[in-house]
């Protein structure tokens, strides 16, 4: 049973505990006494975890690998052991160059075929044979008496895709620095640029049939794109385009003789 409390003396309780100074509830809300502690989940720190490592970027080290490279001989070295491009691993042979360094006139091509491949030279074979035969034509040759004569050869990607395929955009740009420092460390006069691959790598744009024919200027020499002699072995008709290209060449280097 409830014990009744007189008014008057809660009354008095409250009034003296005024004169002690506690005029004001302490909190905003009554606290139940008899409700369950609340228990408050740690909060958890984020995970630290440590910063993945960042992929080396084959551009980049293309560009470092063929800025190092003080001549021809060490050029061949930094491709042999560039690690990027997939091309290698199903290769023969690094296809570097062939003819003579120092040559008025440089033909760069697009890729090694299986022929290439496995003799490790660049255009041998039927394409090979032929191409020597248009060089000729014009007084010119791998192995000339002199390098007013003699013209130097390679190609974009020094080894050889599978099936024959064309190189990739990606694999151009890979190598492209590579391209670019042969091409200054071999100083030719006129770069012929032979078929698509050697367009895009040079002068960043493709479409051969269009190109070829007309003088541009990139790489910091005179370049003719020119129609490969592959794409002339499987079109004859086209080597009437090619020969006019070969007269134009000769009539260069009859100007600058």
């Amino acid at each position: 049973m409830t014990e009744w409390i007189d008014p008057l003396a809660l009354k008095a309780l409250l009034d003296w505990q005024a004169e002690l100074g506690a005029d004001e509830a302490i909190g905003d809300v009554p606290v139940d006494r008899y409700a369950a502690p609340v228990t408050v989940s740690a909060v958890k720190s984020p995970a630290i975890t440590a910063p993945e490592p960042m992929l080396p970027d084959p551009i980049v080290d293309a560009q470092a690998a063929a800025a190092a490279a003080g001549d021809l001989d060490g050029l061949r070295a930094a491709l042999a052991a560039f690690p990027h491009c997939e091309l290698r691993h199903g290769a023969r042979n690094l296809v570097f160059a062939d003819g003579q360094p120092g040559a008025r006139v440089m033909i760069l091509g697009e890729a090694p075929g299986r022929d290439e491949d496995a003799q490790g030279l660049p255009f041998v074979g039927p394409v090979g044979q032929l191409l020597d035969r248009m060089l000729l034509a014009i007084g010119l040759a791998r192995q000339a008496d002199t390098l007013a004569d003699a013209v130097y050869i390679s190609n974009v990607m020094p080894w050889r895709p599978p099936q024959n395929r064309p190189p990739t955009s990606d694999e151009i740009a890979m190598l492209r620095p590579f391209v670019e420092r042969h091409i200054a460390l071999a100083k030719p006069e006129f770069l012929i640029l032979m078929g698509n691959g050697a367009c895009q790598a040079v002068l960043e744009r493709g479409g051969i049939t269009r190109l070829r024919g007309s003088w541009v200027s990139a790489a910091g020499v005179p370049c003719l794109p020119m129609l490969h002699p592959a794409y002339l072995l499987r079109h004859p008709a086209a080597k009437r385009d090619a020969w006019a290209d070969l007269l134009s060449l000769k009539a260069r280097l009859g100007q600058q003789h």
